[in-house]
């Protein structure tokens, strides 16, 4: 099974686990039906948009410890920067 038929599954075993619980064909209390259940796709994409931030921060933060890719990067500007030059663009 490749990794998209992974994420097609799970993407629609959610939604329908969620569409049942909409609808009330799940049984809850009154008050997680109306107040909760709602505003759970929110919730879940609010969720989503904080772990995708923590992660790209924290990639950020630890870039300088992967020594070997910081100074490859490093390598790959300044190279870039010559061939600009060469073709007469002002780089900084």
């Amino acid at each position: 099974m490749t990794r998209a038929t992974q994420t097609i599954s799970a993407a629609l075993l959610i939604s329908s686990v969620y569409l049942a619980c909409f609808l009330g064909l799940i049984p809850f209390p009154a008050t997680i039906q109306e107040e909760i259940i709602p505003i759970l796709p929110f919730w879940a994409l609010v969720s989503f948009g904080a772990y995708l931030l923590f992660s790209l921060g924290l990639g950020i933060f630890t870039f300088k410890d992967k020594k070997d890719a910081y100074e490859e990067l490093l390598v790959e500007i300044n190279t870039a920067k010559k061939e600009l030059k060469a073709k007469g663009v002002t780089v900084d």
